[in-house]
C-alpha cells in the first residue's frame, strides 16, 4: 500500500482559511435533502385523492424515488469522471434549468385518470411526468456536493462522508416538517410553488459550491488509515478503504438492500395489522434515515456493540410475538419499530464500515442507491406478486442477521443449550398444535420465552442465530395465528382475507372479510339467514333505520353506495329498485362476488351494478340527481 503525503499547494492553503467552505457544502446538502423528503410526501398527498389511501400507493412512490435516487447517482458519478471542473459546472447548471421546467409540483395533465386496473402503472407514470426530472437532478447533489467538497480541500475534505450524515439530518427535519408545519398551514398548490422557491435556491447554491471546487487544483485522494490497518478491520470513522474488490461492492449492495426492503415491509405491516393511522408512515421513514445520521457521523451516537446486541435481543423478542395479536397497540408498535430501526443500524454501520477512499466515492453512493432500488422494488413489486401476506417482512428481517458478525471460536456448552432450547421448545409448539392442543395461554407463552431466550444464546454466531430466529418465526405462528383462512388474497391496496367464525351470541356460523385487522363484511353461512344484513349494516344500525324508512315511503329507489365489502347492503334492495356500488379495490369486488365466499349479491340482489375505480371519480362521473340514497362506507379504522 503506497501512502501519499497531503500535497501542500496554495488552493488547500486558501481553502483551510477559509472554514466557511464546509459550512457552504453542510448547509447546501442540507437543504437539498430537505427539498427531496418534502416533494415524498406532498406528491403522495396529491394522488392519494386519486388512488384511495392504501399502504401501497406510499410503498409505490417510495420505490419509485430510490430508483430516480439511483439515475440521480449514476449521473453524479458520471459528471465526476469528467476531468474538467468547468465543464461538469455547465453541464450541472444545465440539469438544474431542465428540472425547472416541470416547476411547480403537480400532477401532470398528460396521466389522464387512474386506471383501476392497472393503479402502479398509472402512479409510476404521474411520478415520471411530474416529478422524476427535478427529483432526479436534486438527488445528485450528495454524491456531487461530496465529491466536490474533497476536491476543494477544506478541513476534513479528505474524509467527506461526515456531509452524508448532515445531509440525512436535512431529510429527517424536511420529512419531519411537512406533516406538522407545511401540510397543516398551506395548500397543495401553495406547497408545490414553496418547493419550486426552494428549488431555485438551491440551484444557486449549488452552482456556487461547483464554482468553490473550480478555485482548488485536482488532488490525488489520500488513504489516511495507519499502514498497520487491514480492510477487514475498518470501523466507522478511522478511515475508508483504497482497494475495492466485487466482493466489496456486493456487500454495499446487500446492506442497502435490507434496510431499504425492511422499511417498506414494517411500513405495510403497521398500517395494515398494527394500527390504520394517517401519517403514521412517517416514523419508519425518519427511524430510517436516522440510523444514516448516526451511521455517518463522525464520532457514532450508538456504538456498534451496542447496537448488535440491542438487535440480537429486539429480533429474538420480535420473533417470538409476531404472530400474536394485542390490543395494546402502542407496546407492538414500539417492538416492531425498535427492531426494525437497530436492524437498518447495524446495516448501515456495517455499510460505513467498508466506505471506499474519497476518489471512490460516488460509485459508493451508486451502488448503496442500487442496493435502495433492489430492496424496495422487491417489496413493491415482487413481493405483491410472490406473496399472499406480508411475509416479506419477517423473511427479510431474518436474512438481514447475516450481515451479523461471526464468533470463530468452537462451539461450546452455551452455543449448544441454545440451539437444544430453540429446537426443542420449537418442535414442542408445533407438536402441540399438530394435535389439536390448545396453546394460546401460559403453556405457549412459556415455550415461547424459552426458545427465544435459546436463540439469544447463539447471537455470536451469524448463521446459527439467523437459523433460530427463522424458526421462531415458523414455530410460533400457530399461538398466534388462532384463526384458520379460508381465502386469503393480496392487491394494490392490502391483504383481503375470509373465515368463518361461530356467531358469539348465538353460535351460528358467520363468514367474515376481513382488511388487515378490520372486519369489512359479515353473512351467515345458513341459506335461511344467508339475506340477513350483519355488523354495522344490520336492521337496527343506523345505515338499516334509513333504508328501511326511504324504503316504506319510496315505491322505487335508486340507490348508491360507496365502498362495496362483502355486499351486506344488496339485501334492503328490492326488485324494482336500482343498486349502484362503487369500489376501488377488484380483489374486494371478486370475493364479494364469488359465491363460495359471500352470496348477497349472487342471492339476494342479483342485478347490481359495481363500478370499479376512485368514487371520487367515477362518482363526479355520474349524471346529476342519479341517486336518491348515496351511502359513503369506504373508509373505516
Amino acid at each position: 500500500m503506497v501512502h501519499q503525503s497531503p500535497a501542500i499547494n496554495s488552493g488547500s492553503v486558501a481553502a483551510a482559511r477559509f472554514p466557511w467552505v464546509a459550512l457552504v457544502f453542510a448547509a447546501s446538502l442540507f437543504a437539498s435533502a430537505a427539498l427531496l423528503f418534502s416533494i415524498q410526501p406532498l406528491f403522495a398527498k396529491l394522488t392519494l385523492p386519486l388512488l384511495g389511501g392504501s399502504p401501497a400507493v406510499w410503498n409505490t412512490s417510495m420505490a419509485f424515488f430510490q430508483a430516480a435516487l439511483l439515475a440521480g447517482y449514476a449521473y453524479a458519478h458520471g459528471l465526476a469522471r469528467i476531468k474538467s471542473q468547468n465543464l461538469q459546472l455547465i453541464i450541472h447548471a444545465g440539469a438544474l434549468l431542465a428540472g425547472a421546467v416541470f416547476l411547480p409540483v403537480a400532477v401532470s395533465p398528460f396521466v389522464g385518470s387512474p386506471d383501476a386496473q392497472a393503479p402502479v402503472a398509472w402512479l409510476v407514470t404521474a411520478l415520471i411526468l411530474s416529478v422524476g426530472v427535478p427529483f432526479t437532478v436534486v438527488s445528485a447533489s450528495a454524491p456531487l456536493l461530496q465529491h466536490w467538497f474533497s476536491r476543494a480541500k477544506g478541513e476534513g475534505g479528505h474524509d467527506p462522508y461526515w456531509l452524508y450524515g448532515a445531509s440525512n439530518l436535512g431529510s429527517l427535519l424536511g420529512l419531519i416538517a411537512y406533516p406538522t408545519l407545511v401540510e397543516p398551514a398551506l395548500s397543495t398548490s401553495e406547497q408545490g410553488s414553496l418547493w419550486g422557491a426552494g428549488y431555485g435556491a438551491l440551484s444557486l447554491m449549488i452552482l456556487f459550491c461547483a464554482w468553490l471546487a473550480t478555485r482548488q487544483p485536482i488532488q490525488q485522494a489520500q488513504d489516511t488509515r495507519p499502514a498497520e490497518m487491514s480492510s477487514a478491520s475498518i470501523v466507522s470513522g478511522t478511515g475508508a478503504k483504497s482497494t475495492i474488490r466485487w466482493t466489496d461492492r456486493l456487500m454495499w449492495i446487500g446492506l442497502a438492500a435490507a434496510p431499504s426492503s425492511l422499511l417498506m415491509g414494517v411500513t405495510s405491516h403497521i398500517t395494515t395489522d398494527v394500527a390504520a393511522a394517517p401519517f403514521l408512515w412517517v416514523v419508519p421513514l425518519a427511524l430510517f434515515l436516522l440510523t444514516f445520521v448516526f451511521a455517518f457521523a463522525a464520532k457514532p451516537f450508538i456504538s456498534t456493540r451496542w447496537a448488535l446486541g440491542l438487535q440480537a435481543i429486539l429480533i429474538a423478542l420480535l420473533g417470538s410475538v409476531y404472530w400474536i395479536k394485542s390490543n395494546d397497540w402502542l407496546m407492538t408498535l414500539i417492538v416492531h419499530l425498535s427492531a426494525f430501526f437497530v436492524t437498518a443500524l447495524v446495516c448501515h454501520q456495517a455499510l460505513v464500515s467498508r466506505r471506499p477512499n474519497a476518489e471512490k466515492l460516488t460509485e459508493f453512493y451508486l451502488l448503496m442507491s442500487l442496493g435502495g432500488v433492489i430492496g424496495g422494488s422487491f417489496n413493491a413489486l415482487l413481493a405483491p406478486v410472490l406473496f399472499s401476506s406480508v411475509i416479506e417482512y419477517p423473511l427479510i428481517l431474518t436474512l438481514a442477521l447475516l450481515f451479523r458478525p461471526n464468533a470463530a471460536a468452537p462451539w461450546d456448552t452455551r452455543a449448544r443449550i441454545g440451539a437444544l432450547s430453540v429446537a426443542m421448545f420449537g418442535l414442542a409448539i408445533l407438536g402441540l398444535d399438530a394435535m389439536g392442543r390448545d396453546i394460546s395461554g401460559n403453556a405457549g407463552l412459556m415455550l415461547i420465552i424459552a426458545a427465544a431466550m435459546g436463540a439469544l444464546m447463539l447471537a455470536n454466531r451469524r448463521y446459527a442465530f439467523t437459523t433460530a430466529v427463522g424458526f421462531l418465526f415458523v414455530a410460533t405462528q400457530p399461538v398466534g395465528m388462532l384463526t384458520h383462512y379460508d381465502h386469503t388474497e393480496r392487491s394494490f391496496f392490502g391483504v383481503h382475507r375470509v373465515t368463518t367464525m361461530p356467531d358469539p351470541n348465538t353460535g351460528t356460523p358467520v363468514r367474515l372479510l376481513f382488511h388487515g385487522t378490520t372486519v369489512h363484511g359479515a353473512q351467515y353461512t345458513d341459506p335461511a339467514l344467508e339475506c340477513t344484513p350483519l355488523t354495522y349494516y344490520g336492521y337496527e344500525t343506523p345505515m338499516g333505520q334509513v333504508f328501511r324508512s326511504r324504503l316504506a315511503s319510496s315505491d322505487k329507489l335508486n340507490v348508491g353506495v360507496v365502498g362495496l365489502g362483502a355486499g351486506a347492503l344488496a339485501t334492503y334492495k328490492r326488485a324494482q329498485d336500482g343498486l349502484t356500488v362503487f369500489e376501488i379495490d377488484p380483489s374486494v369486488r371478486d370475493i364479494a362476488t364469488n359465491g363460495q365466499h359471500f352470496t348477497y349479491l349472487s342471492k339476494c340482489a342479483t342485478d347490481t351494478d359495481i363500478i370499479l375505480g376512485d368514487a371520487r371519480l367515477t362518482l363526479a362521473q355520474a349524471p346529476k340527481s342519479s341517486f336518491d340514497l348515496l351511502f359513503l362506507d369506504a373508509f373505516t379504522s
